[in-house]
């Protein structure tokens, strides 16, 4: 059975500054039953509120984890459970981290030794990439593998596929290499450069979206585009048409 589709909200992050409970509704018309979540910490019930009246579910979402305090993260596990989070997902952890296999390895250890401290809060961890975790090469191996050998088995990943394949990589073999590893997929496509402008709906740009979804059927299916010339809402909107026909 195919996960229903998810959203990222950072996707539609100004219509929902100005608007939280009818940019929700807007989503959920649409069809989708799951978003994303991002920037939640400060809004937490809110959001939880708005997402009930919307009918949606936020089953992972986005927060900085290694960067923060130690009250900073009760705050954050605080807000996970309040919004009603499955998954919290580290989105960015300092490129200049990411270049020597030791460097690597302790980014992993600080995920690993977080990870049953979410569990108490009925928590699972996960990281999302970027494109240079891809691009940087450790004795011939994406970084971002190096770091996915050296998670423990309660940490996931999200594959940001679009950033894998600008970073150099071939999603489709990326999943298929880490498996069952891999709970979330973003599914973003574009043109296949570093300038987010140019990202498109997705079945629109250079992405073989049938391959990656086909590789990873029991993940997550994350629309986003981190930016658009055109319709935001209309690149959602032909994104989820896209990805119906593509799933069936």
């Amino acid at each position: 059975m195919t996960q229903p589709l998810s959203v990222q909200l950072y996707t539609v992050r100004d219509a929902l500054a100005a608007d939280l409970p009818g940019t929700l509704q807007r989503i959920a018309d649409i069809g989708y039953t799951n978003v994303e979540a991002f920037g939640f910490v400060d809004r937490a019930e809110s959001l939880r509120d708005a997402l009930a009246a919307a009918g949606l579910q936020s089953p992972s979402g986005h927060a900085r984890l290694l960067d923060t305090g130690e009250q900073d993260l009760e705050q954050i596990f605080h807000a996970s459970v309040t919004v009603g989070l499955g998954t919290l997902i580290d989105p960015h952890i300092d490129e200049a981290r990411w270049t020597t296999r030791e460097d690597v390895e302790a980014i992993a250890r600080e995920l690993n030794a977080l990870a049953p401290r979410a569990a108490d809060h009925g928590l699972t961890l996960g990281y999302h990439n970027h494109a240079f975790e891809f691009s940087n090469r450790i004795d011939g191996t994406s970084a971002f593998e190096v770091f996915a050998g050296a998670l423990s088995d309660d940490v996931v990943l999200e594959l940001d596929t679009y950033w894998a394949k600008v970073g150099g990589d071939d999603p489709v073999a990326v999943i298929e290499r880490l498996g069952d590893k891999i709970q979330f997929l973003h599914v973003k496509d574009g043109d296949g450069s570093h300038d987010d402008k140019k990202q498109v709906a997705v079945g629109d740009g250079i992405m073989p979206i049938r391959e990656i979804i086909a590789a990873a059927p029991d993940a997550l299916h994350v629309v986003e585009l981190d930016d658009h010339e055109g319709d935001v809402f209309q690149a959602v909107t032909d994104s989820y048409t896209f990805l119906q026909g593509a799933r069936a």
